[in-house]
């Protein structure tokens, strides 16, 4: 991506702030008819800026856990008068509701297969961050969107944030200087935990189905609705939660799409609970002309470098002329190094619930269905950023480091670490490819 590129994708951003009042404009005779695969709390936050937009008939609500089913759907009974059905099955939903956009928001092992099934019934999709569980899949989802021609928008909201897009203007005009190096971080406090026994699935919690492809593995309360994170059968820890929304950004920043070396370390130094993914994590990145470094902490909370009083996360760059820190609730300061030079700082703007930007993501998301014009956070895009943190995974779990051809987009020299590339999936369900 060039510099006149970046200003297009940066404008563009910058009027999905804005831009309800065009989309109004543009609004087509009939409401798009709209379901929703994932049915908790993330998937409700998205569908509800959905039905805010206006341009969204709900037909469609479905999810394996018929609990959570039914709280979604108490909640859309008092936003919007649509009857939305509900499914289990998100197979039969397709076939029998034909919606136009659907949203993904499910457990990241299962976005893959849900995401291509919609794209392949003709809808267009709005998929969570991150895209897959695995790498191949993330290709997968790229190939199926480009053989079908649709519209597929990732979940990775920062890229719209008016501070995130106004903090990448002052990082692309030099004002940092020369940037050598980035360091992406999330610490948060916690402690050991303790084990949680496994026990019988809930009534109305389909089990075996939402394990899916992934292993078959005893019920623990833990996992489901929002533990699943930090099981590395359903989703990657914090790396491949957390760690996508910073990594993006200095793939934003840097143009660059992917890392030519990785190496990452870490484990369970205090977790003693059900979980399996690492407490605590270091990845380093080549890139050229610059090293990235990822770190999280699960323990420790680092009150020693909060960026702002209620969290210490966000992005580093280490330029000749200062260091920028790009931030979440705490927006965005340049710390100069001439110490005679002013802090520079800008707010953030966030919406409730979650202090987040769907809504400027979803206004993007309608105006590129109706323009065919790729949205700011393009399949690709998110498939770049995903693959980042799904490398340091790989690195992780081999305990060595990996030389990553972005082009092949295989692990050079190394038939072991190409095997991580995907896994097998269990029963019914195919790998896609």
């Amino acid at each position: 991506m060039n510099r006149r590129t970046f200003i297009e994708q940066s404008t563009l951003a910058g009027a999905a702030f804005s831009a309800l009042p065009l989309l109004t404009a543009l609004r087509r005779a009939a409401p798009y008819k709209t379901a929703l695969i994932g049915a908790g709390w993330w998937g409700t936050n998205i569908l509800r800026c959905a039905i805010q937009a206006g341009e969204s008939k709900l037909v469609a609500l479905c999810d394996v856990d018929q609990n959570q089913l039914k709280t979604c759907a108490e909640v859309f009974s008092k936003l919007t008068p649509d009857k939305p059905k509900l499914y289990g099955d998100y197979r039969e939903m397709l076939l029998k509701e034909k919606p136009e956009i659907v949203i993904v928001a499910t457990p990241d092992h299962w976005h893959a297969l849900c995401c291509i099934a919609a794209i392949e019934s003709g809808a267009h999709v709005y998929v969570e961050k991150p895209i897959s569980h695995t790498i191949k899949e993330g290709r997968a989802m790229v190939n199926a969107t480009r053989k079908h021609g649709k519209i597929v928008q990732v979940g990775t909201h920062r890229r719209v944030s008016p501070h995130n897009v106004s903090g990448m203007e002052f990082l692309k005009s030099g004002k940092a200087g020369k940037i050598g190096m980035a360091r992406a971080f999330v610490h948060y406090g916690g402690g050991p935990g303790q084990k949680t026994p496994d026990q019988e699935p809930p009534k109305g919690l389909d089990w075996d189905f939402y394990c899916g492809p992934a292993p078959l593995v005893p019920y623990n309360k833990t996992i489901t609705p929002r533990g699943f994170r930090n099981y590395l059968n359903f989703a990657n820890g914090t790396l491949g939660d957390w760690g996508i929304h910073w990594l993006d950004q200095v793939l934003w920043w840097s143009e660059q799409k992917y890392p030519k070396k990785v190496y990452s370390t870490g484990g369970r130094a205090i977790r003693q609970d059900s979980t399996d993914a690492p407490d605590h994590q270091v990845a380093v990145y080549d890139f050229d002309g610059f090293t990235l470094e990822w770190e999280h902490r699960n323990f420790a909370a680092n009150n020693a470098e909060k960026t702002h009083p209620q969290q210490a996360v966000g992005v580093y760059f280490y330029g000749t002329e200062g260091t920028f820190h790009m931030g979440w609730l705490d927006g965005w300061t340049f710390y100069p190094t001439n110490p005679n030079k002013p802090i520079i700082h800008e707010d953030a703007k966030l919406n409730k619930p979650d202090d987040q930007n769907i809504q400027e993501l979803w206004a993007n998301f309608l105006d590129s269905i109706k323009t065919n014009k790729p949205p700011v956070c393009e399949i690709e895009i998110g498939q770049r950023s995903t693959n980042v943190a799904l490398l340091g995974m790989l690195s992780y779990k081999l305990g060595r480091s990996i030389v990553w051809d972005g082009e092949k987009e295989v692990i050079e020299g190394d038939t072991e670490a190409n095997k991580l590339l995907s896994r097998d999936y269990r029963g019914e369900w195919k790998y896609p490819g």
